[in-house]
């Protein structure tokens, strides 16, 4: 009983007012009755409000922590050219919510990510399955995935749980009235293939002294020896746009499939052109009543195998910073032009299905033991001269793998918003892979008729090179922490995010 019914219910056993005769009991009983009402919940509306809700979270890295990924290993950060942020999106028709946290790190590991989740989850009441958190690929901020272990490393993990979690829980609690829509545009200008097939004997040993590729990434630019690319670009610019129940600007999540751009001075933090799109937009769609503020944030697509250099022509000199502002400032322009032409509506649904997937891992054998063992012996007359630091780095990367169990749980996830398909897979995936989820989604699906893949979602599994890339050989295959999935992993991932699509789309 609540606070003013045990008041009430005292009153009627203890005052007694004459000449209000018999007719007190009943008026006591009536009051009574009002307080207990107001104790119940409302009863649910009948009628469901699509909702959507957007925040960020600073998640810069502190000076003196340490950048890099597995085999690209950074120094320490000395300074910060532009911050980092987690960019989150929460979206609810009543029934279903989802959350999406864009994150301007090189990559994040799944415990982390899972951690956040539990958090959000817990607080929110949106299931832990029905977040998606996803790293950008910026060079210019770390992989947080376990490899620095200096005090201050260790203390940002923890830092960025709560960050990601903050901001994907502000988003929550900025849920309004809403309504969304898609579309898509196309920059073909500034995204190409990075591997490439080359006349014979230009390809070049890989790191365990083998001559065996036929693939090389990032040869010489305008080489004479470069036949043709080892693979195709998905040059496309999705978009899904979300604006308040009244027109106004809410969020914006842009997909792109370009590695990253680069031209940063070093031992400075960066975001990349991710942050600069995500600033751009910000500023173009900013109107006079901006609270709470409009979003816009960067995903990568399927880049594994793409980057910003046009390898037919020679390297153009550009000053710091330069590129990456280019590309961010070309595609804002073009995702501000697919915006004024979507239609936002809020009589849809949402849906979500995750797997967990388990692949076998490409462990060394017994021989690949024994070279890297030798390898990492220093030279007896002490000459550095005589180190090759690429065999090093791959020879302890064999050492890590010895360690790696047998098989690895991926995870994979769906959701669909209206008759939008947006996939996460927690690797760095090829564009023919990207191309391939794509048309198969619109052609077999009638629930789905546009859709695009969110790579480094949920976790790091490396690189995801096609049987037939494998084959061709190159640094994306070689086996390390950067590339250890099985050989046959992008045809079962893929055939299991399309069974997710289908699902979701059945719905």
């Amino acid at each position: 009983m609540s606070r003013q019914g045990k008041l009430f219910d005292r009153a009627a056993q203890t005052f007694h007012f004459p000449g209000i005769g018999s007719w007190l009991p009943v008026f006591l009983c009536l009051l009574i009755g009002i307080a207990r009402a107001q104790d119940k919940p409302a009863a649910a509306s009948s009628e469901k409000t699509f909702r959507a809700g957007a925040s960020t979270s600073n998640i810069t890295l502190p000076i003196g922590a340490r950048n890099g990924g597995v085999i690209s290993r950074g120094g320490i950060v000395k300074t910060v050219h532009d911050e980092l942020h987690a960019r989150c999106l929460v979206l609810d028709d009543g029934t279903t919510q989802i959350g999406i946290a864009v994150c301007d790190l090189r990559m994040i590991n799944r415990e982390t990510m899972e951690r956040a989740k539990a958090i959000v989850a817990e607080s929110t009441g949106i299931p832990a399955d029905h977040l998606l958190i996803s790293a950008t690929h910026t060079h210019g901020a770390p992989g947080v995935i376990g490899l620095h272990s200096d005090k201050v490393d260790q203390w940002y993990r923890e830092f960025l749980v709560t960050r990601i979690a903050d901001g994907l829980r502000r988003a929550h609690a900025n849920l309004a009235p809403a309504k969304v829509g898609w579309g898509a545009g196309s920059n073909p200008d500034q995204i190409f293939n990075r591997r490439w097939f080359m006349t014979e004997g230009k390809v070049g040993p890989n790191p365990f002294g083998e001559e065996n590729d036929t693939v090389r990434m990032n040869p010489p630019r305008a080489s004479k020896d470069l036949i043709k690319p080892a693979g195709p670009i998905d040059p496309e610019l999705s978009i899904l746009s979300v604006q308040h129940a009244e027109g106004r600007p809410l969020a914006l999540l842009a997909n792109y499939g370009v590695h990253y751009i680069g031209g940063y001075v070093g031992n400075h933090l960066s975001a990349d052109y991710f942050g600069m799109f995500s600033e751009r937009l910000q500023q173009d769609l900013r109107t006079e009543t901006n609270a709470p503020p409009f979003v816009a944030m960067m995903s990568n697509g399927t880049s594994g195998d793409t980057n910003n250099n046009n390898f037919r022509q020679p390297r153009i000199k550009r000053e710091p910073w330069q590129q990456m502002k280019t590309v961010a400032d070309e595609l804002a322009v073009e995702a501000l032009r697919v915006y004024r032409e979507i239609e936002h509506r809020s009589d849809l649904t949402l849906n979500v299905a995750t797997v967990d997937l388990n692949l076998s891992v490409r462990k060394p054998d017994s021989e690949r033991i024994a070279w890297a063992e030798k390898t990492l012996i220093p030279p007896a007359d002490g000459d550095v001269k005589k180190i090759n630091p690429r065999a090093v780095i791959y020879a302890q990367e064999a050492l890590e793998l010895k360690e790696f169990p047998e098989q690895v749980p991926v995870k994979l996830q769906a959701i669909r918003i209206g008759k939008l398909g947006i996939v996460a897979i927690p690797c760095e995936v090829f564009a023919e892979t990207g191309l391939a989820i794509k048309k198969q989604s619109a052609q077999l699906l009638p629930g789905i008729e546009r859709s695009f893949v969110i790579e480094l979602g949920n976790g790091y599994n490396g690189y995801l090179p096609t049987k037939q890339q494998h084959e061709w050989g190159g640094y994306e295959t070689w086996p390390a922490r950067s590339s250890y999935l099985e050989v046959t992993a992008e045809s079962k991932i893929r055939e299991s995010v399309m069974e997710l699509l289908r699902e979701v789309a059945a719905d």
